[in-house]
């Protein structure tokens, strides 16, 4: 069973992809970037942020950013500027280049 999205991941989902997109991307997050990274939920969390972050919004940047993170979900989170901190990715919002 897939570990469901959190509130966080689906409001940046929603802010990054166009409707028509939404569908899919959601779909890889849930089937790709899973239990098959960790089974740790606020872990997972993280890594997600970090896939979103780094996908720029689109299916195919979504699709690398999670293979980067299916070989090492750490250097995922360090691309995402979210190593050091394990909350930093709650700050970040998609267009707020600043966190």
């Amino acid at each position: 069973m897939a570990i469901p999205l959190t509130s966080g991941n689906q409001e940046r989902l929603a802010l990054l992809f166009v409707p028509s997109e939404l569908e899919a991307a959601t779909a890889l997050l849930l089937q790709d970037c899973g239990d098959n990274i960790t089974e740790h939920v606020k872990l997972l969390e993280r890594v997600r942020f970090a896939v979103l972050k780094a996908s720029g919004g689109t299916l195919d940047g979504l699709v690398d950013a999670i293979a980067l993170a299916q070989t090492d979900w750490r250097d995922a989170l360090v691309g995402a500027g979210f190593a050091d901190d394990p909350e930093q990715h709650t700050l970040w919002w998609p267009g707020d280049e600043a966190s």
